[in-house]
């Protein structure tokens, strides 16, 4: 927090303060010194300011990409099966019983025998939101926070999401695990940048060992999102439970920025290209076991790195 201006009145003390950055921050305590109407006395009265709360801004995002299996929930993602939507995915012949409305008059004519309106069946989807905050990195050029971009990414599609009736969880790891169960609504939403606004603040309480989700953190073929840098070995033991337990996943790589080199260094040179080798290391084992990899490039939004996943509908592991 940055004091901006003070302003000292004969009644009252107005102060304007600055967040550089999202998170949950104290204020501190103003000390303010009281003097009797002659200017003999003076007394000192320090007081708390509390704390405030600094929500980030989310990114656009708009598309959201569902899993083979869906939940037997109506909602607005079209389906493989027949059902009651309003997608038009084929025409059968007529059974005794159906809705004359749904009749289709042009192959009703063409084929001299009454034709039904086959409809897609839409369902709602499961999401689960898992953010990476094992570390927070500064692009060494752009003085971006891989922390900021996370939450960001990741707050724009739970919005594209909750737009669309679905339900969306969350867990946060690094420091304690947080976790949030799956909800609709503008309150959820809500709920879950409340759930992460600590993360910053428990940065020194962070443990080696990333402990185990509860059954109810992950929802039965809940599609995950992980938004991560790929920085700690540790976020591969995580992604490595969701595989286990056979939910589709996603990982949405953040950029953790470049190491800077300065010119002329040769193995400075040399180390960066094992730290590309190395990330793209584990890019490839991600995407041999089946899980796609959405590398997001912040300042844009983060429909272009999910558009591919678009062509097909994501997979889950074998429990």
């Amino acid at each position: 927090m940055t004091l901006q201006a003070l302003t000292v009145g004969a009644a009252e003390v107005d102060l304007v303060v600055r967040a550089d950055s999202w998170g949950r921050w104290t204020l501190g305590t103003v000390d303010l010194d009281v003097y009797d109407s002659g200017g003999l006395t003076r007394r000192t009265v320090r007081t708390e300011l509390g704390t405030v709360d600094v929500f980030p801004v989310p990114s656009a995002a708009r598309l959201t990409p569902i899993p083979v299996r869906l939940p037997e929930r109506l909602g607005e993602h079209t389906t493989a099966q027949e059902g009651t939507g309003v997608e038009v995915v084929g025409v059968r012949p007529h059974v005794p019983g159906e809705r004359q409305r749904r009749i289709h008059w042009p192959s009703t004519t063409r084929r001299d025998a009454v034709q039904i309106n086959q409809f897609a069946a839409e369902r709602a989807a499961d999401a689960v939101v898992l953010l990476d905050t094992l570390a927070d990195f500064r692009d060494a050029a752009t003085g971006l926070s891989s922390l900021d971009e996370t939450l960001r990414a990741a707050g724009g599609l739970t919005r594209a999401y909750l737009h669309r009736h679905d339900r969306v969880g969350l867990i946060a790891v690094g420091g304690e695990l947080r976790w949030l169960t799956a909800g609709t609504g503008d309150r959820q939403f809500y709920r879950m940048v409340e759930s992460v606004l600590e993360v910053r603040q428990d940065r020194r309480h962070r443990g080696r060992v990333v402990p185990r989700f509860p059954p109810a953190a992950l929802p039965g073929h809940a599609l995950v999102y992980a938004f991560t840098t790929l920085a700690d070995q540790r976020i591969l033991d995580v992604l490595g439970q969701v595989r286990d337990r056979g939910n589709p996943l996603v990982v949405v790589e953040v950029p953790a920025g470049e190491p800077a080199v300065e010119p002329g260094d040769e193995l400075g040179a040399l180390a960066l290209r094992l730290w590309h080798a190395e990330r793209e290391a584990v890019r490839s084992a991600l995407r041999a076991r089946g899980v796609p990899v959405a590398r997001h490039t912040p300042g844009e939004a983060l429909d272009l790195a999910l558009a591919p996943l678009l062509r097909r509908r994501i997979g889950g592991g074998a429990r």
